[in-house]
């Protein structure tokens, strides 16, 4: 850590400017404060390369940090996110203001406070970009890709594992190739089944989000009626994400996460369903890298809106997988927040070794069907 010194020494004694690390693991922990108390807070990254390029010693970079100590409130932190080219400012707790008014109030600042101590041309070499924490998404067409600017701590992590996550990658390529070989007589027997019991297409192609909120097209074998409409399940899922869903038959089970007695659902849909046939088209997307053999279950987009902030980084840290630690204690008879948890234990305990044994306890729970529907 480096303290900002200067002609206002008195003024800014308490300021620092952090080193990459730390400033990283203070971003994290912002991030996860912010979660907790459903808060919002800003990233801004200022771009000083080229302004450290053109005048290569000490003071330059001196009198920028000094600079941002003074013209930021107290409770900002300050810190190196790239060292040498990318300074952090982490905007903390910003209310209820709106991300063009803070982004426009802050870069004017930003000009002012840079044009005075470097002058208007190398302060135009300073480029800021503001990243808002909870994500904004507008609209649904907007694009669900995550961010990843704020969570370089995932990518740190993500590259310390990438030995590992290649064997991971190579087991679910040779697990998904097998699997699609050693069942494709079932697989063809339930395309006909469904073919001879109703009208449509035998799979089911409809869009989620993986790991980073990156859309792809997953593949079930279909088990509802054609053209259904999708409000009645954007209502409960809704609903049962935040708490809102009691049982309803008096027998003292938790609420499930999926729709009971669901009206669009074909008398073969129910069966493959229950016993999570269905899934089996999803080693497609295993073979070609959009999901892995184990890992949290992929959201549809409404889900993800329902989010708290917190729920989200079940997408984001890890790929999603056909199975995971929820489906094998207790599967959509878990409650939504210890899904979650579920889900984020795998991601920070994960390890080969757990993939094996998520793996071989699968094939008991769905024979058992409990919780599935």
């Amino acid at each position: 850590m480096v303290r900002a010194s200067g002609p206002k020494t008195q003024e800014v004694s308490t300021r620092i400017v952090l080193n990459e690390d730390a400033f990283v693991s203070m971003l994290y922990l912002e991030r996860r404060r912010a979660e907790r108390a459903q808060k919002r807070y800003v990233l801004m990254l200022l771009d000083v390369q080229d302004a450290l390029s053109a005048k290569p010693n000490l003071s330059t970079s001196e009198k920028i940090t000094q600079t941002l100590c003074e013209i930021t409130r107290e409770t900002d932190i300050i810190g190196w996110y790239l060292q040498d080219k990318l300074i952090g400012v982490i905007g903390t707790d910003i209310g209820r203001a709106s991300s063009q008014e803070v982004r426009d109030t802050i870069s004017a600042k930003f000009r002012r406070a840079f044009s005075e101590i470097l002058g208007p041309e190398d302060a135009s070499s300073i480029f800021v970009s503001f990243h808002f924490f909870p994500e904004e998404r507008e609209n649904a067409d907007s694009g669900n890709s995550t961010n990843i600017t704020l969570y370089p701590d995932l990518w740190r992590t993500t590259a310390s594992r990438k030995v590992a996550l290649g064997f991971k990658r190579v087991m679910d390529i040779f697990g998904s190739a097998f699997a699609l070989i050693l069942l494709s007589p079932l697989l063809g027997l339930i395309a006909l089944a469904i073919k001879a019991t109703s009208k449509g297409p035998v799979l089911f192609c409809q869009e989620r989000l993986g790991q980073y909120g990156k859309k792809f097209m997953v593949l079930k074998f279909r088990s509802m009626r054609t053209n259904c409409d999708s409000q009645i399940h954007r209502e409960y899922v809704s609903r049962f994400i935040a708490g809102q869903v009691s049982n309803a038959d008096g027998s003292g089970e938790n609420p499930v996460f999926k729709l009971q007695k669901d009206p669009r659902i074909t008398p073969i849909g129910s069966l493959l369903r229950k016993t999570s046939l269905d899934e089996l088209p999803q080693f497609w997307n295993v073979l070609t890298g959009a999901m892995s053999l184990v890992g949290p279950r992929p959201p549809v987009d409404y889900e993800f809106r329902a989010y708290d902030a917190w729920h989200r980084r079940r997408v984001l840290e890890i790929k999603p997988g056909i199975t995971g630690l929820w489906q094998v204690k207790g599967r959509s008879r878990t409650q939504f927040d210890d899904m979650v948890r579920l889900d984020l234990k795998y991601a920070q305990t994960w390890s080969i070794w757990l993939d094996l044994k998520i793996l071989l306890q699968t094939p008991a729970a769905v024979v058992s069907g409990d919780g599935a529907h």
